[in-house]
C-alpha cells in the first residue's frame, strides 16, 4: 500500500460519498433489484475513464473549449429536470411497490440512464478531471501516478457495487407503496435541487 495508492483511494471515496444523481440512481436500482450489476459496472467504469483522463492531464480540454462547461451544465440540468419529473410521476402513481414491480426499463434504457446521469453531470467532471487530477499532480513518478489512479478507481468500484448490492438490505423497509413514494419523491427533489444548482451556479 503506497502513499499514492492510499491517497487516491481516500480522495476518490470522499468525493464520491456525497449523495448525488448517480448515487441515487444506483441506490434505487439496488433496492428494486433490477440490472444492479450492469448499473454498478457502468458507473464504476465511467468513473475509471474520467479519473484516468484527469490524472493524465485531460483537464486542459476545458481550457481549449471554454464553452464546454456551460454546454454540459445546461444539458445536465435539463436531463436532471426530466429524470426528477419521472420520479415525481412514479411517486404520484404509486406503481413502484417492491413485490409487484416489474422491470420498467430494459437493460439498454437502464444503462443509458446511468451513462447520462454520469456523463451529463458537470460535478462528475469537477471531481474526476478537476479535483482528482489536481491532487494527482503531487506525485511526479509514473509509478506513483499509476498507483494513485488504481487507488482512485478501486474506491469507485468498491463504492458503487457496495451501494448497489447493499441496498437490498433496505428491501424490508421498502415493502410498501408508501415507502416507494417517499423514496421517489426524495429522489425527485434531489434531482431538481441539483438541476437548480447547475443553472444558478
Amino acid at each position: 500500500m503506497t502513499p499514492a495508492l492510499i491517497t487516491g483511494f481516500l480522495t476518490s471515496f470522499a468525493l464520491i460519498l456525497a449523495i448525488g444523481a448517480q448515487n441515487a440512481f444506483v441506490l434505487r436500482q439496488g433496492i428494486s433489484g433490477h440490472h444492479v450489476f450492469a448499473v454498478s459496472l457502468t458507473c464504476a467504469l465511467s468513473d475509471a475513464i474520467l479519473i484516468t483522463l484527469g490524472v493524465i492531464g485531460f483537464g486542459s480540454l476545458m481550457a481549449i473549449f471554454p464553452a464546454l462547461p456551460v454546454i454540459m451544465r445546461y444539458a445536465g440540468a435539463a436531463f436532471l429536470l426530466a429524470y426528477g419529473a419521472l420520479r415525481f410521476w412514479e411517486a404520484w402513481r404509486g406503481n413502484s411497490h417492491l413485490h409487484t414491480m416489474k422491470p420498467q426499463s430494459s437493460l439498454r434504457v437502464t444503462v443509458l440512464t446511468a451513462l447520462m446521469l454520469t456523463w451529463l453531470n458537470p460535478h462528475v467532471y469537477l471531481d474526476t478531471l478537476g479535483l482528482l487530477g489536481a491532487v494527482s499532480t503531487q506525485f511526479e513518478n509514473i509509478s506513483d501516478k499509476i498507483a494513485f489512479t488504481v487507488g482512485a478507481v478501486s474506491a469507485s468500484f468498491i463504492f458503487f457495487f457496495s451501494l448497489g448490492y447493499g441496498a437490498k438490505f433496505m428491501q424490508p423497509v421498502m415493502s410498501s407503496p408508501k415507502a416507494w413514494r417517499v423514496l421517489d419523491t426524495g429522489i425527485g427533489v434531489l434531482m431538481w435541487g441539483l438541476a437548480a444548482g447547475l443553472m444558478l451556479g
